[in-house]
């Protein structure tokens, strides 16, 4: 895995950070691009990666990126992580400028910077026989529940997009691989609350033992290094507590018995 290089947005913290860490431990080559340069700079320095500062929202920046990795030595993965969500309020409540953000940074993001290094991918296809595109959705994007709303949206729509990718990539040695996270305990409630800890921490109290970063960068890392002709194409993962976006168990998990 030493040849190859990998290109993982939103990388600045949770499941990105992650992903990079784990990535460079199996001797990736890894450009880190997120927002926070601050941040960027301490994983740089922990794990050899290369930062790259960028927000995927901003047409110029994605183009800066797409040339940065030109000139550096081109990819032969892309991991598209750069998301998130704002609020849980209905769709008749919720703020259409939270549904716009959303929208650009988990559907037009992604979008944005599959069209810039498609073309550095199929370049990196050549070298090493295979390239990946692996987009981190969420369960939000296959079902609904109440309070998803924008989030909802914008999720099943990315998932859409994966899906006509594929397609549009069936006969290319390029796979397209969607890792759907379910709940996982990152910074994504505080953010969502904006910053609001503990209505945050709400989100998982007694719910045994929620998914880590660790955990959905282990299931990223897994697909991306499959043998070439694998395409795992779709990965749920939720913690055991969890059935559905909207179905949790707290408490301890006990086997059941019968009385």
């Amino acid at each position: 895995m030493a040849s190859r290089r990998a290109v993982v947005t939103g990388a600045s913290s949770g499941i990105g950070e992650a992903t990079v860490r784990l990535l460079r431990a199996g001797g990736w080559d890894v450009i880190a691009v997120a927002r926070s340069t601050e941040k960027l700079k301490t994983i740089a320095e922990e794990t050899g990666a290369e930062a790259f500062t960028a927000d995927v929202s901003k047409q110029a920046d994605v183009d800066a990126l797409r040339d940065h990795v030109v000139a550096t030595g081109g990819a032969h993965a892309l991991v598209n992580n750069a998301g998130g969500a704002r609020g849980l309020d209905s769709v008749e409540k919720s703020d259409v400028d939270d549904w716009i953000w959303m929208y650009e940074v988990n559907v037009l993001g992604t979008k944005r910077v599959i069209s810039a290094l498609l073309p550095i991918l199929r370049a990196g296809a050549e070298q090493t026989g295979h390239a990946d595109i692996l987009n981190v959705t969420s369960i939000a994007g296959h079902i609904a529940y109440v309070g998803g709303s924008g989030y909802n949206a914008a999720k099943f729509a990315e998932r859409a997009l994966t899906e006509v990718l594929r397609l549009e990539l069936n006969g290319e040695p390029i796979r397209v691989i969607e890792v759907a996270p379910g709940m996982v305990r990152t910074d994504f409630s505080l953010n969502r609350f904006d910053g609001d800890k503990e209505r945050a921490d709400a989100v998982y109290a007694d719910v045994p033992e929620p998914l880590t970063a660790d955990d959905i960068a282990d299931t990223i890392v897994n697909a991306l290094e499959r043998p070439a002709h694998v395409d795992v194409d779709l990965i749920v993962v939720k913690p055991v507590a969890q059935a559905a976006p909207y179905r949790f168990h707290h408490g301890p998990l006990r086997v059941a018995r019968e009385d």
